[in-house]
């Protein structure tokens, strides 16, 4: 069960409103709406240290955020995104600093890139569809290695100069990053931002689940870090009930009652 927030209005489990709109909004109204849960979420009175840390977290990354819209214009960004959790936060934080920003307007694009797996699920396939319909993005996708992939898209939008991507600390590569690093030897030339870097795993899912974030519904199945469909599985220690025979189904706690960082890749096989 979630904590409850002082001061902000949630049921009796600790959720709040969801952001999920009827219908998709305008870019204004949909940045509008979002700052207005988050700057709710950080005005409350935290009940745990859990949700004080969130807030800090939030506060932090929006505050790169925030200096990347001051170094780039929007034509000069873009979103990396695959329908997973960490992208999912980046994504919120970044429409909530547009709103601050005042670069919310009507006919702003939220460019954004989408590598897909060799082998990619089919809901998180739906889930990035239903992201583009309600979040407004313009996703560019590539079915090809990270690399490549790069390269394609710099060459198919040359104004792109840096991208946000939702690489956290515990994440393969990601122990020595900062909020601002420039590609690596060997790759297509851009500055990476990661404005999560620093989230602990329990801390994006709180994220999630106190602003009523809609997620992909794999994560429900006991799924805790998407790849493809080869090589990713429900993680095991989320396995639900004593199933002993190979016919009966074995189930699996959904992916945010997980804990320990980690613990959250056991369900990869790389």
């Amino acid at each position: 069960m979630l904590e409850p927030l002082l001061g902000l209005r949630s049921d009796d489990h600790g959720r709040t409103e969801t952001l999920d709109p009827n219908e998709p909004l305008p870019l204004p109204l949909l940045c509008a709406k979002i700052n207005a849960r988050v700057a709710a979420f950080l005005a409350a009175d935290a009940a745990t240290e859990r949700l004080r840390r969130v807030q800090e977290q939030t506060r932090i990354s929006l505050g790169v955020i925030e200096e990347a819209l001051d170094r780039y214009s929007l034509e000069q960004l873009s979103l990396s995104y695959n329908g997973g959790k960490d992208c999912l936060v980046l994504l919120i934080l970044f429409l909530c600093a547009l709103h601050r920003k005042q670069l919310a307007t009507y006919s702003a694009r939220i460019q954004s890139v989408y590598i897909i797996s060799a082998h990619p699920f089919a809901e998180v396939d739906a889930f990035v569809d239903r992201s583009i319909r309600e979040y407004g993005l313009a996703l560019a996708r590539y079915a090809k290695p990270m690399r490549e992939a790069f390269e394609d898209y710099l060459a198919d939008v040359p104004a792109v100069k840096a991208i946000f991507v939702g690489t956290r600390r515990t994440d393969p590569h990601g122990a020595n990053l900062t909020h601002f690093d420039a590609t690596d030897g060997g790759w297509p030339a851009f500055m990476r931002i990661h404005p999560v870097i620093d989230w602990h795993y329990v801390e994006i899912w709180t994220f999630i689940r106190h602003l009523g974030i809609p997620y992909c519904s794999l994560y429900d199945q006991g799924y805790t870090s998407l790849g493809g469909t080869t090589d990713t599985h429900p993680n095991p220690a989320l396995r639900a009930g004593n199933a002993v025979e190979e016919s009966e189904k074995v189930a699996f706690r959904p992916a945010y009652e997980l804990v320990e960082d980690e613990e959250e890749r056991l369900g990869r096989d790389w």
